[in-house]
């Protein structure tokens, strides 16, 4: 199979994706993702609490600080993250996630120990993942490359 030359001399290094939403869809969604991110992790960390019982006006209580505060937290991990390097930008998401599981496996009733040890685990996953993404898609100074 042949390929087509390219036209000029020298080849495009920059190909960006096409931005399908305008600015206005992004800054929506900035604010909407985290609170429905906030909305399921709350109602998650509810349901783990109960433990498959009854609905209570605490569980709810409960639920609605959680999502609050995952919201919040996520918002100042979304703000602060992108003005730093790339390492540590994927050890604040790491710690992020790494929190947030092991809170979630606490409210099942395991124990302290237990509850970091998986916690740990799953935050030494996501740093790799998340190290590898920031390494390939960022240079050395945290801009990103497209």
């Amino acid at each position: 199979m042949a390929q087509a030359a390219p036209t000029s001399g020298e080849v495009s290094r920059t190909r960006r994706s096409p931005d399908l939403f305008d600015e206005r869809t992004h800054a929506v969604a900035r604010i909407a993702v985290p609170v429905t991110l906030g909305l399921l992790y709350g109602y998650w960390a509810a349901a783990n609490r109960r433990a498959g019982g009854p609905i209570t006006g605490w569980n709810l209580l409960f639920g609605f600080v959680t999502a609050i505060v995952f919201a919040v937290v996520y918002l100042g991990v979304q703000a602060l993250a992108p003005r730093m390097r790339r390492e540590q930008h994927a050890l604040l998401w790491t710690a992020f996630a790494g929190c947030a599981f092991g809170f979630l496996y606490n409210q099942t009733g395991a124990t302290v120990l237990r509850s970091a040890g998986m916690a740990l685990a799953v935050a030494a996953v996501a740093f790799v993942v998340l190290f590898y993404r920031y390494y390939t898609h960022e240079d050395s100074a945290g801009r990103r490359v497209t």
